[in-house]
């Protein structure tokens, strides 16, 4: 099992969005970074525990928990005309871009805020605390279980 952290802006989906989806289950669309766009096609698995990071938000920070119950297959708002994510390079043959679908598993006690995880020495690899630009993001299970106290 690997560990993961996945931002989201709340005003857009939020933790309680995932909780209060059907099944408690989402695809995480809308991802159009090469990256993080690798991440979720090449390594993220079934049964990944994420974090859920509110961000360009008033209050920053993991916010909880989903399980990933459904690995990467093509991101269908890539071929969406109507959708803000559509990709006119995208093709069914050759898609350009990919989702996985998480599961609602909890809320955290306490927001762990970008504040405390920068100021937590023993946090050492998190990519947050150095660039923060990726919306999906590998997390070391020394850092997880760190933010995980952090929380309670």
């Amino acid at each position: 099992m690997s560990y993961w952290l996945f931002k989201t802006e709340p005003d857009a989906f939020s933790i309680d969005d995932l909780k209060n989806a059907p099944n408690q289950t989402t695809l995480w669309e809308g991802v159009r970074n090469y990256q993080a766009r690798n991440f979720m096609r090449d390594d993220i698995k079934l049964g990944d525990q994420v974090m859920i990071y509110h961000s360009s938000c008033k209050l920053v920070g993991v916010v909880g928990i989903a399980t990933v119950t459904c690995e990467a297959y093509p991101d269908p708002t890539q071929f969406d005309l109507s959708s803000d994510y559509y990709d006119a390079k995208a093709t069914n043959d050759k898609p350009r871009w990919f989702v996985v679908e998480v599961t609602y598993k909890s809320h955290l006690n306490k927001r762990a805020s970008l504040k405390d995880i920068k100021a937590n020495n023993a946090i050492t690899e998190l990519a947050l605390k150095k660039a923060g630009r990726l919306s999906v993001m590998p997390v070391t299970k020394n850092d997880w279980n760190e933010i995980i106290a952090m929380s309670n």
